[in-house]
């Protein structure tokens, strides 16, 4: 793809880095922001420059917040002894929209995978432990991917909740092997959480 205008792209290299975006899509998304008026297109800068600068990870689930404390976490009317163990802040988008859910969460910040060079250490299983070690925690719900890091995260944790006193439960396959929560619709994934079933007998399917 020939450029008239370096900058145009530099901006289209730099959008077509994006997860799902070709060079095409790009440069309709350049060409729409040059349209734009000069204050239009700052306030869609400052909000970029804002991700990075302002956004936190909540100190007791992990998730993307704005507050060192979540709004799921700091809500009383929540839960708190019923914990969720997801795989990123897209699976608590997900599950939050069914409206099933009332308890709290847990991100791991991904999955196990050997692969690519994630393991146990880089993810955030051995807090969960903490928790659970210090918390009146009764149920704890893995609602990891029907995949084979999602499979073998669950089973590791599993392992790692053995000595403790809580229930381990798994969400209903009402979701297809392989598929990712994020992209389930939300009557079938808030049946799979209400209709969750305990994890060592997600073992024997």
């Amino acid at each position: 793809m020939e450029f008239s205008s370096k900058l145009i792209e530099q901006a289209v290299a730099h959008f077509s880095a994006l997860p799902g975006v070709g060079k095409k899509s790009a440069l309709r998304y350049v060409l729409h922001l040059i349209k734009q008026d000069a204050q239009e297109v700052g306030n869609f800068s400052d909000v970029l420059k804002a991700l990075k600068s302002d956004l936190k990870y909540c100190n007791n689930c992990h998730t993307i917040s704005d507050h060192e404390v979540c709004d799921v976490c700091s809500n009383p009317a929540r839960n708190h002894q019923l914990i969720c163990v997801v795989q990123d802040y897209r699976d608590v988008m997900a599950i939050e929209n069914t409206g099933f859910y009332k308890g709290v969460y847990h991100v791991l910040g991904g999955l196990i995978s050997p692969m690519e060079g994630i393991g146990p250490g880089n993810l955030t299983i051995q807090s969960l432990v903490d928790k659970i070690a210090s918390q009146q925690v009764k149920e704890v719900i893995l609602a990891l991917n029907a995949t084979m890091e999602g499979e073998t995260t669950s089973f590791f944790i599993f392992k790692k909740l053995a000595a403790y006193e809580v229930t381990l439960s798994a969400i209903a396959r009402g979701i297809a092997v392989g598929d990712e929560l994020e992209y389930t619709d939300e009557v079938t994934l808030g049946r799979s959480i209400v209709n969750r079933i305990p994890y060592n007998n997600s073992l024997a399917r």
